[in-house]
């Protein structure tokens, strides 16, 4: 059973997702499972293996989902004598260990200029994988981009083909012109992207943004868009934009 939990993790890191899994620690008395028992949880609340059944395992389905959102992992412990904390009539006590299962966050970036060329030098370093993406050939070389794992030149109606965008990915768009920007939006508000954000002016970006709900992009689907991008620091430079796009991905993966 163990193998095939693990086969599900690393099935969950590659796709890009997220879970938690839930460990016996430590048991003690008349318990459900024996130390070492596990249970994986999914984001919707189903579980791959057991931890005995119960009010213990409903408890720790929970307290999962909570793992999941903050990242962080937690140490349970529980009372299984009657009359106590879970009105269990086991007789024993019982520690949980659940720890996040979360995938390397990915940065994709639409477009390979001046912002782009600092952004992923940036993302790099604060521990993000690296996708870059332009239509341009000249742009989208690794010799440019040399944190990237991958650089893709083809054109940004075409690039969501071609990416696996999961929930722990984070997309820039930062093209060189409306036309590229619009076509990459509709491709990112296709994905389950965590964080999306597009680079330009109010009036730039209500151009675009009239451009897809022309094509049936809905209001609450463009909410899902920071724009324009990056806190606001007053940036001026290439580098300061950079720096406040990567704060602004930073805090809303932090944020809970």
């Amino acid at each position: 059973m163990h193998n095939d939990l693990y086969k599900e993790i690393t099935k969950i890191t590659e796709e890009g997702g997220e879970a938690a899994l839930a460990t016996v620690i430590s048991a003690s008395g008349s318990t459900p499972r024996e130390e070492g028992a596990k249970m994986l949880v999914m984001p919707d609340g189903s579980i791959r293996g057991t931890i005995g059944g119960g009010s213990i395992e409903l408890r720790v389905i929970k307290e999962a989902a909570e793992v999941i959102k903050k990242e962080k992992p937690k140490h349970l412990c529980y009372r299984l004598k009657e009359g106590e904390e879970l009105g269990m009539i086991c007789g024993g006590d019982v520690d949980v260990f659940i720890e996040p299962i979360i995938s390397t966050p990915t940065l994709f970036i639409l477009g390979g200029g001046h912002i782009s060329f600092t952004l992923a030098k940036i993302g790099k370093l604060v521990g993000y994988k690296v996708v870059v993406v332009d239509d341009r050939p000249e742009f989208a070389t690794t010799q440019r981009f040399p944190e990237a794992e991958r650089v893709i030149a083809i054109d940004y109606d075409k690039a969501f083909s071609q990416l696996n965008v999961g929930k722990s990915g984070y997309i820039v768009i930062v093209t060189h012109g409306h036309k590229g920007d619009a076509a990459a939006l509709e491709g990112a508000l296709s994905t389950q992207a965590k964080y999306i954000g597009m680079i330009g002016s109010k009036t730039k970006n209500e151009s675009v943004f009239t451009r897809l709900k022309a094509k049936r992009i809905t209001q609450q689907q463009l909410d899902r868009v920071h724009a324009p991008v990056g806190l606001s620091i007053h940036a001026q430079t290439p580098e300061e934009i950079a720096i406040s796009i990567m704060a602004q991905i930073i805090q809303v993966r932090r944020s809970y």
